[in-house]
């Protein structure tokens, strides 16, 4: 005898038609989940729970994105059975739409050369914001270098998590040779270290081991921003 399925729930309803929503407009602006995502500040992957109905944005994420999709906060929640899509709308393909230059921080393993040889260990380094070298990963994590003469012994970087996103896409913890010192400046990152999983909040630093398996997460709906050294160990 097989179990009855249970009903939808109210709450789940409205997430899901909001999500249905939200992927029309999207569609219909002409815009990728990947476009949305940057001119958000968000992970694609959390925009795509959200059009999943699996998430609810919290008010002012909905707010941007009715505002970046030019329709108001009451068409979101009109209810439809089954909202028009243009029948031309392209499926989301991710991998297709990464932005150039995306890296898969799965299979990136070590920090150490990654950023282009420059081969400088020159006495001064000086960078400012948009005209430094940036990685953005396939999860939506960014790297900014923050200085070029570090040679292969040092990355000084900012990192910034935007809501939803994590180390890895498919939650593999990374482990590399080195050391990783970390202080974060806004937001919050769930660290998992070994067996251990604490919350990192802003004005507190950490210091690990990173040949110990390790992931950071930010479960909130707020970019997490920190300044990050990785010390490299040569045999």
């Amino acid at each position: 005898m097989t179990s009855p399925i249970a009903p939808q729930s109210p709450e789940d309803a409205t997430a899901v038609n909001l999500g249905l929503q939200l992927r029309t407009a999207r569609r219909k602006s002409g815009m990728t989940l990947r476009e949305l995502a940057r001119k958000l500040g968000v992970s694609p992957s959390f925009l795509s729970q959200i059009e999943n109905g699996k998430s609810q944005p919290s008010v002012a994420t909905l707010y941007s994105m009715a505002q970046t999709l030019g329709v108001s906060i009451d068409h979101l929640f009109e209810s439809e059975d089954a909202p028009d899509e243009p029948a031309e709308a392209p499926a989301d393909k991710p991998v297709a739409d990464e932005e150039p230059g995306t890296v898969r921080r799965s299979d990136l393993g070590s920090l150490e050369r990654v950023w282009q040889d420059t081969g400088s260990t020159g006495r001064l380094s000086v960078t400012s914001p948009g005209n430094r070298t940036r990685l953005v990963m396939d999860t939506g994590v960014v790297w900014e270098q923050l200085a070029t003469n570090t040679a292969h012994q040092l990355d000084f970087i900012e990192i910034v998590y935007p809501p939803g996103s994590s180390s890895t896409n498919d939650e593999r913890m990374l482990r590399h040779d080195g050391f990783e010192y970390g202080y974060l400046l806004e937001g919050e990152l769930e660290v998992t270290f070994g067996f251990e999983t604490f919350l990192l909040h802003a004005g507190e630093a950490l210091g690990l081991n990173s040949s110990v398996p390790h992931l950071f997460r930010n479960l909130t709906t707020a970019p997490a921003r920190g300044i990050w050294f990785v010390h490299h160990d040569h045999n």
